[in-house]
């Protein structure tokens, strides 16, 4: 009763025609307008009306005042207002109404010019209310650089405070709601700047705000269009929040948490390291404040042990959703899963990247126990992997962009310890060479992953054997031919996969008296097209000389006459080699004091030596060298 009689006091003062009266009401109003009672904020709202509340709003700004009016009354009056229209808004309806959006840059002006923290909060509860329940509010947040006040003003808000979690959940808003290749390329400072503020809360808090902080940190760094954002944070002269944000993502993973949150932190750390190198795993950098610092391999243990486990779960899962399971499974499951999987093969490659090259370097900060401890469970995990590929293989499935992910870290990790798990990749050579991803026409990427690996075992002849008895010499012309035509279409000078494929032909070509190997014709002969078309426009000296050795290596096998027999092999073709082999020649024989040269003088060797062998089967190149040589 006595709170019934008091609302209907509070709506008669709000109805007065005396701005005493009004201001009264509102007083008593803020009794009332708490937590969900929205059936009484309605009434208060309705009573007061919206043009008393923009006075009030503007007075307490010192807008439009006419006369004088007392600071204290002012500061009185702003923090009546914003109180009152915080309170309001927390009906759906009353939030999203014109009304309110229109005070969203008042409120914004209000924390740019500075407040105590009573107004701060309430400042920020109305701008997350407004501007996350309608379209409307959200766009005028943006369209009055409330961007940028979140910026310069969540780094002076206490840690773990209300008002922090709410400008979070604005943030975390507008990255869902609004165009993020707009959003990252006009404020991409601005969100490096609140990265930082987000990293503290994730490293130094202990509840659920770490949670979100972590949720956020992920969704901001592993955008698609976090480019510009990724720029930014690598220019920073303090790079601290780097430090905030491996010890939280060690705290998640070393704690009893959601698999949610594991992932998340994976995804985080993945990110990390696409910023700032793998090195990031294993920097020591204390936090301010704190004298002892995480030991160096810390973060590195967490992140490969979590992945590994989320590789083996992951492609357990796979595997039995693919070939054992008995009702249909959804395919949006089935490409999450593989989504989770690429996240944890990224880091595993990245993990292998950082092994290679601390253990060059001298003065890394982990030991040999670490690196050891790093390297058994790599091994383990490429173990797991080649299993998954096994049962693809007595599947009889060779097409999915979970098998591509699993020859590349497999590649990854054989091109560092190209010998190791020696017997099953045998068994399984050929079928790893036919993995084709979802989007590929043939096999592609899948020949590119192992070129490193096939460089290193083809300078052995066990290994040209290997290459040879799978097939694997084809496969490797093959996706040589569609490098040199990817490579033709682009400006880029970008010749190391390139120059890996010329490197495992030319190994296995120059063994082949002693293996008995030969490029199948047709093969050869796409090749030679190949580097016909291509070198005619290519200047660098190290292309041309690795080109011209396997042309000459071929040449071995057949002759121009055979060759004009193809339909697809014209004269102009033979011409463009001509040229290849006399540029090749005189390259070094005019040059031989260059540095260049000096580097390609065992291929010069080859080409002289090969040249003498098939000169008479080939009198097109064969008078192009004389007419060079001018003999």
């Amino acid at each position: 009763m006595e709170q019934s009689t008091g609302m209907e006091e509070c709506l008669k003062l709000l109805k007065g025609e005396r701005d005493e009266q009004r201001l009264a009401g509102l007083l008593l109003a803020t009794r009332f307008c708490k937590g969900d009672d929205h059936a009484s904020i309605r009434r208060v709202y309705e009573a007061v009306g919206t043009q008393f509340l923009d006075r009030l709003l503007k007075t307490g700004m010192g807008i439009g005042v006419v006369g004088v009016v007392e600071s204290s009354d002012r500061d009185a009056y702003l923090q009546l207002s914003v109180t009152v229209l915080a309170a309001i808004s927390r009906v759906a309806e009353i939030a999203c109404s014109k009304d309110m959006v229109s005070k969203i840059p008042f409120i914004l002006d209000i924390l740019k010019k500075g407040s105590g923290p009573s107004i701060v909060d309430e400042c920020y509860e109305f701008l997350f209310l407004v501007a996350t329940t309608s379209e409307d509010g959200l766009a005028a947040f943006y369209e009055f650089r409330g961007m940028n006040v979140l910026s310069s003003h969540m780094s002076s808000l206490p840690d773990g405070s209300h008002p922090m979690e709410l400008a979070m959940r604005l943030l975390q808003s507008m990255l869902s709601k609004l165009p993020l290749d707009s959003l990252y390329n006009a404020y991409p400072s601005e969100l490096s700047h609140m990265v930082v503020t987000i990293a503290r809360q994730f490293a130094m808090l202990h509840n659920a705000l770490k949670f979100e902080a972590l949720s956020l940190l992920s969704t901001l760094l592993a955008s698609k269009y976090a480019a510009p954002l990724h720029d930014a944070l690598r220019s920073m002269s303090n790079d601290i929040w780097s430090a905030y944000l491996r010890v939280g993502i060690s705290a998640i993973l070393q704690n009893r948490v959601a698999s949610t949150e594991k992932l998340q932190a994976l995804i985080l750390a993945d990110s990390l390291m696409s910023i700032l190198g793998e090195k990031w795993l294993i920097d020591r950098r204390n936090l301010p404040g704190e004298k002892d610092c995480l030991p160096a391999d810390r973060c590195l243990l967490l992140v490969l042990e979590s992945s590994r486990v989320e590789v083996a779960v992951l492609l357990n899962e796979l595997a039995y959703l693919k070939y054992e399971a008995s009702t249909k499974t959804s395919s949006e499951d089935i490409l999450l899963k593989q989504r989770n999987l690429s996240i944890a093969f990224s880091l595993i490659e990245k993990i292998i990247k950082l092994i290679s090259n601390v253990s060059e370097d001298k003065g890394s900060y982990i030991d040999e126990r670490t690196i050891m401890k790093v390297i058994t469970g790599l091994n383990e995990t490429i173990g797991v992997v080649l299993e998954f590929l096994q049962d693809a293989k007595e599947h009889g499935q060779r097409k999915g962009d979970d098998l591509l992910a699993a020859v590349r870290v497999v590649g990854s990790y054989l091109a560092e310890s190209p010998f190791s798990c020696k017997e099953k990749i045998q068994e399984l050579f050929l079928d790893i060479l036919l993995i084709q991803g979802e989007d590929e026409p043939s096999p592609f990427y899948s020949v590119c992953f192992m070129l490193p690996m096939m460089c290193q075992i083809t300078m052995d002849i066990e290994g040209c054997r290997m290459l040879a008895s799978n097939s694997g010499l084809n496969s490797v012309a093959d996706c040589l031919v569609k490098l040199i035509e990817l490579n033709s279409l682009t400006v880029a000078e970008d010749y190391g996969t390139i120059f890996l494929a010329c490197d495992t032909i030319m190994n296995v070509l120059l063994k082949k008296e002693k293996i008995a190997v030969q490029l199948d014709e047709s093969n050869a002969v796409r090749l030679l097209i190949a580097f016909a078309n291509w070198t005619d426009s290519i200047s660098d000296s190290s292309v041309i000389m690795m080109a011209s050795t396997i042309c000459t290596l071929l040449f071995d096998s057949t002759s121009e006459k055979a060759l004009l027999n193809y339909p697809d092999f014209k004269l102009s073709t033979l011409s463009s080699l001509a040229r290849l082999v006399t540029r090749s020649l005189t390259t070094y024989g005019k040059n031989s004091m260059s540095e260049s040269a000096e580097a390609n003088g065992d291929l010069h060797d080859i080409i002289a030596a090969g040249y003498t062998r098939w000169a008479e089967r080939f009198p097109h190149i064969k008078e192009a060298v004389k007419a060079e040589y001018g003999g």
